[in-house]
């Protein structure tokens, strides 16, 4: 797989409705999962207890479903590199969608599109159709249109 290289807000606009690509698949571990549990101080033993997991509905722990959604932007950025940009910023998550929940050990991927992008006096806005894909499931982790800032240097 390679990287689209994107050096401006003209070079975006080319993939304008088009799917940029897929990323590597990422394995969720129960490390990460306890990890982020101790970042978010959300300790739910669906999450951090294996033992207890075993009886739930998923026979397992699930990552946290802001787990699955920060994993995104190292995701895309295995899909596109930006080059010449002074900043870029994580905007916004707009019609978020969990459809699954991401089992521990699973490996999940990201598939993006670019859905829109606006030149906000010289500021790109570009906003991402993503999709999270689960291995060998055909229901997505979540969808979502993720917005991302980019400042473009002239």
């Amino acid at each position: 797989m390679s990287k689209i290289i994107i050096g401006s807000h003209a070079e975006f606009e080319k993939f304008l409705g088009e799917e940029i690509g897929v990323s590597e698949y990422l394995k969720i571990t129960q490390d990460q999962i306890n990890k982020f549990a101790d970042a978010t101080l959300d300790h739910q033993w669906i999450h951090i207890d294996p033992e207890r997991a075993k009886e739930s509905a998923f026979g397992n722990t699930i990552a946290h479903g802001y787990l699955t959604v920060s994993v995104a932007p190292y995701l895309w950025r295995q899909i596109a590199e930006i080059h010449n940009l002074k900043m870029m910023i994580n905007y916004g998550i707009e019609k978020l969608k969990f459809n699954q929940p991401v089992t521990v050990d699973s490996e999940v991927r990201l598939r993006a599109k670019l859905h829109s992008l606006v030149d906000l006096r010289g500021v790109s806005k570009a906003h991402l159709q993503v999709t999270l894909e689960i291995k060998d499931n055909p229901k997505p982790a979540f969808t979502a249109l993720i917005v991302f800032l980019y400042h473009f240097e002239k």
